[in-house]
């Protein structure tokens, strides 16, 4: 199993206190994140885009790119990268400039994105998403493969022997795993094209995940890829690790449940995908995709992931806990000394071992 660190840079009022930091403050929180993620060993960091609701994460190119000025290793990724509402080019330029800036660490995760207004704010229309999303990723693939790219779709200007600049910086292309949450829509796009899939495992029951990642899996085989190179990711909810389940609950109730209320959104009441169904601590632990507990409770967890996903790569969040940066760091620090090499030796994987 491998690990990243994932954040979306929410920025709303504390649900319990209603402090509000700065946005230059949340910021900068992401960078020494980052840092700290890669000197506690995890193998990837990972920045999300937002362009609706409470987040400061609408240009993850330049937050990356903070990242990579001060980090070596840790490889840096989105989550996701909103193609659907994005000009191609641009992305082609903008993650090749990161590409190359990181020398080689970067990975886009793709997908339609989790804010319903995104669309209305880029003036696009949303019963277009799937159509815009594999459009989009196949000029993409194409911009970064090819030069001088002749190409002509629904959704923007023709090119005419266009080659974008600069190129990535190795022998192939940023490896782009595609963000899957409701829809069988992104499994078979990554299966089509030979990409892995990142399965958001959030807010649904288990057996959803599971089901979007089993079509996937057949899928890929079915387009004549080899199943042993079908990679998957599973993010998670919230982390919060406590020497006994009993205390992480203790110290996490008030503050979990109160922002399930904050977060909660009635007018998209019923569209999975969006409001949890785990609205207490207790049924999260049990049930839902958080993180909550002794360290022991975290490992039974991820295997059981494993066990329904097959999953190679783990995402944890860190900065929805409602902790000081401090805080979240001694958390993250826990995860990596007593989960993290447990679950490494339990579920081994190939990814990002591959020549």
């Amino acid at each position: 199993m491998r690990f990243q660190v994932l954040t979306i840079v929410g920025h709303a009022p504390h649900p319990l206190t209603g402090e509000l930091g700065s946005a230059a403050d949340r910021i900068a929180e992401v960078v020494e994140t980052a840092v700290a993620a890669e000197r506690l060993g995890f193998d990837a960091y990972a920045v999300g885009e937002r362009h609706a609701g409470p987040f400061l994460s609408s240009s993850p190119t330049v937050l990356l790119g903070a990242v990579a000025a001060r980090t070596t290793r840790i490889r840096l990724l989105t989550g996701v990268t909103v193609l659907a509402i994005l000009d191609p080019v641009r992305v082609a330029e903008d993650y090749a400039t990161l590409d190359q800036l990181s020398r080689g660490r970067i990975e886009l995760v793709v997908g339609k994105g989790a804010e319903a207004g995104h669309f209305d704010l880029f003036g696009l229309d949303e019963d277009l998403q799937w159509e815009y999303q594999a459009e989009k990723y196949e000029l993409l693939r194409r911009l970064w493969r090819e030069e001088g790219v002749s190409w002509e779709g629904r959704f923007r200007p023709p090119l005419k022997d266009a080659t974008v600049v600069p190129r990535p910086y190795g022998p192939r292309p940023p490896r782009v795993w595609h963000g899957s949450a409701t829809s069988l829509n992104s499994p078979e796009l990554a299966a089509r094209y030979g990409d892995p899939l990142f399965s958001a495992n959030a807010v649904q029951p288990r057996e959803a995940y599971a089901r979007l990642i089993g079509h996937y899996r057949e899928r890929f085989e079915a387009y004549g890829h080899d199943p042993r190179t079908a990679y998957v990711g599973a993010g998670s909810g919230g982390l919060f690790v406590a020497d006994s389940t009993r205390e992480a609950v203790a110290r996490f109730k008030d503050y979990y449940e109160a922002r399930v209320r904050q977060t909660h959104r009635p007018h998209l009441e019923g569209r999975p995908g969006y409001n949890t169904p785990f609205r207490t601590v207790e049924d999260a632990v049990a049930h839902g995709p958080h993180l909550i507990g002794s360290p022991q409770q975290i490992i039974d967890k991820i295997l059981g992931f494993h066990a329904s996903y097959g999953h190679d790569l783990q995402s944890v969040t860190v900065d929805t806990s409602g902790l000081s940066l401090p805080e979240q760091i001694d958390q993250l620090a826990r995860f990596a000394e007593e989960i993290a090499p447990v679950v490494r030796r339990e579920a081994p994987t190939t990814l990002w071992r591959e020549p």
